[in-house]
């Protein structure tokens, strides 16, 4: 399967301000959305309901947002159209966002430090749980839906949220300021990207320790984004100031660093595919991921940083 079988992709143009449906068989853009306040940042795509979130954080950057948005756009995925939009206030620059097993749809709302609980139905928050950071950028939800987790950027720390409780319950200390967090499939580990060395920490999510580090082969600079696959099988860290996406196994013993855009950020996993978003030049790369090689690279937008398949 590849991702061609897809009925459409979509992606966050962030550097244009845009939303952009992408033929995923021909890699043409389809359709363009505008209508956004300032600025679309990151996805949540639900294609058994045909609808995708999109997190409207402010003009500012991760620390310095002074313009905090507080809106969670709905976009179509039938009509291709803008369908309306969530007010998360007084919650602001909402950015990483999961749906959990109950249902609710949880975000990271940076500068007012919580993780916002969101009825979809009803289209309003129902809750808040403190992070105990205003730096909380990207979270990761355990698949029993039990735990939830912030990376917490230059607080060098992870924070531990119950979500039964609704509870922060731990702080895990880092050697370092993070970017990039993610849970493995099966829940036993959390990785995250060190912000200031190419290393990633694989931390152990029943001790809530640091089993080991993991240099980077071949990327100069620190890593971004991780991600796992949907099976596991691959591990993706994108280094966005060294244009490099590295494809790792789930052992953390055989690593592939491929050269892509400038600044590379997050991917879509299809299949044998995996696509990266590059918000520097405006590129989205293909890699196969059975032969570990870009085989091609497109246009798309100004500079987009997040898409998915739906």
């Amino acid at each position: 399967m590849n991702g061609s079988s897809a009925r459409g992709l979509i992606a966050v143009d962030k550097m244009g301000g845009k939303v952009i449906f992408i033929d995923p068989a021909t890699y043409e853009t389809t359709a363009v959305l505008d209508d956004f306040e300032r600025v679309p940042h990151e996805l949540l795509v639900l294609p058994e309901r045909s609808v995708a979130y999109i997190p409207i954080f402010g003009d500012g950057i991760h620390g310095r947002n002074p313009n905090p948005g507080h809106l969670l756009s709905i976009i179509d995925l039938e009509t291709r159209t803008h369908a309306g939009d969530i007010d998360l206030a007084p919650y602001v620059s909402p950015h990483s966002l999961q749906l959990g097993p109950d249902g609710l749809l949880y975000i990271t709302c940076e500068n007012s430090g919580v993780v916002a609980l969101v009825d979809l139905q009803e289209r309003t928050v129902v809750g808040a749980i403190e992070t105990g950071s205003t730096n909380a950028h990207r979270l990761t939800l355990a698949p029993d839906g039990r735990r939830l987790y912030t990376e917490n950027e230059e607080d060098a720390s992870i924070s531990v949220i119950d979500l039964g409780a609704r509870k922060l319950i731990k702080h895990i200390a880092m050697p370092h300021p993070l970017a990039g967090i993610a849970v493995s499939p099966d829940g036993k580990l959390l990785v995250a990207t060190d912000d200031e060395e190419p290393v990633i920490y694989l931390i152990d999510a029943a001790t809530l320790e640091i089993a080991r580090s993991v240099r980077l082969d071949g990327v100069p600079e620190p890593g971004q984004i991780v991600r796992f696959s949907p099976d596991g099988a691959v591990v993706l860290v994108t280094s966005m100031r060294s244009g490099t996406a590295t494809l790792i196994d789930p052992t953390f013993t055989r690593q592939t660093t491929l050269r892509v855009g400038k600044q590379p950020m997050d991917g879509a996993f299809r299949g044998d595919l995996l696509l990266v978003g590059c918000q520097g030049d405006g590129s989205i790369h293909v890699i196969d991921l059975a032969k570990r090689q870009v085989v091609t690279s497109f246009a798309a937008g100004v500079g987009c940083e997040t898409l998915a398949f739906f």
